[in-house]
């Protein structure tokens, strides 16, 4: 496809390209704030008020081509005229971290600013002149956030709103499904391995049901967590991620006080078994003060009670 340069541009098509490119990075920007509304809430903000201001200019521009050139403005775009970089999609650049970005930004600035005082030697009609000289400044401006966008994030107030964002985003997509497979492995398998030890008297038996038990509750817990919520609207991250989490931790959970059982001699097997246990149920109330503010001695209680009657059904059906 044949490009043409800079030089062959007419008034017209200068302020028809400049609406395009406005509009271009109006959406980028836009994408930015996507990428960071998560994790960075503050900085998204910033690129949503960069999103709103380029469609002001894109408007400002509009507005001068009806004035001065009337209602049909040429469709010609970045990728038509010669000397333009070519940008890669922004949805093919993951993941979009601030590094990232400043540079996406530091780019696409320069490039446009550059545009504009070029395109003010071309044109000849002054408020025309005015209107490009006032969104090169504009460019500069964000040209300038972008270069000190790191150490923005940095600034005390910012930090600390990014810093409690992040917090929450951690909780909702791994503590909260982290905890429920540890509770689950740690309590529910209770039970049958203990059930087994006292039935049978060996520890091989109770590690196999130990083991079956453990391996089958993550598998289990792994897809009721992944298909229980796809993370749009609740903002707890993606089901596979949520899903391998909670049954990584329901494994270990259940994993942890079966493998003393691999010692053959039964009552060193059960107390070592007991120990980790209590030391399981002490995590899992911690973890749940730390990070749900539940209080210290409520959680300890709750999970204590819990694990102990499930214990004590284990032993009660394994001496039946």
């Amino acid at each position: 496809m044949a490009k043409k340069s800079f030089g062959e541009l007419s008034e017209s098509e200068i302020l028809a390209l400049a609406i395009q490119l406005e509009e271009e990075d109006s959406r980028i920007y836009g994408e930015f704030a996507e990428a960071l509304r998560a994790t960075f809430p503050s900085t998204a903000k910033v690129f949503d008020e960069m999103q709103a201001e380029e469609l002001r200019h894109r408007q400002s521009l509009i507005d001068m081509h009806k004035q001065r050139f009337g209602d049909h403005i040429p469709l010609i775009r970045r990728q038509d005229v010669k000397g333009f970089v070519e940008r890669r999609p922004v949805w093919l650049v993951r993941p979009l971290g601030i590094k990232t970005i400043r540079k996406q930004v530091e780019i696409m600035e320069s490039e446009t600013q550059r545009y504009y005082e070029r395109a003010m030697q071309r044109v000849t009609d002054p408020s025309i002149r005015k209107l490009l000289g006032d969104l090169a400044g504009a460019e500069r401006q964000h040209y300038n956030f972008a270069a000190t966008l790191e150490e923005r994030l940095l600034a005390p107030g910012a930090r600390a709103e990014e810093e409690r964002a992040r917090r929450q985003l951690f909780m909702l997509q791994i503590i909260q499904p982290g905890l429920a497979g540890m509770i689950d492995g740690s309590i529910s398998t209770l039970a049958p391995i203990f059930a087994a030890a006292f039935a049978t008297h060996k520890t091989w038996d109770a590690f196999l049901v130990g083991l079956a038990a453990s391996i089958g509750a993550g598998i289990s817990m792994s897809f009721s967590e992944a298909l229980s919520d796809d993370g749009s609207l609740t903002g707890r991250g993606r089901p596979l991620v949520r899903g391998s989490v909670t049954g990584l931790m329901t494994a270990a959970g259940g994993l942890g006080h079966t493998l003393p059982f691999l010692i053959a001699n039964f009552h060193v097997a059960f107390t070592i078994a007991v120990i980790i246990v209590a030391i399981e149920l002490a995590v899992i109330s911690y973890v749940r003060h730390r990070y749900m503010d539940t209080p210290l001695l409520s959680s300890t209680l709750q999970v204590a009670v819990g694990g102990a009657l499930v214990f004590a059904v284990g032993i009660l059906i394994g001496i039946s």
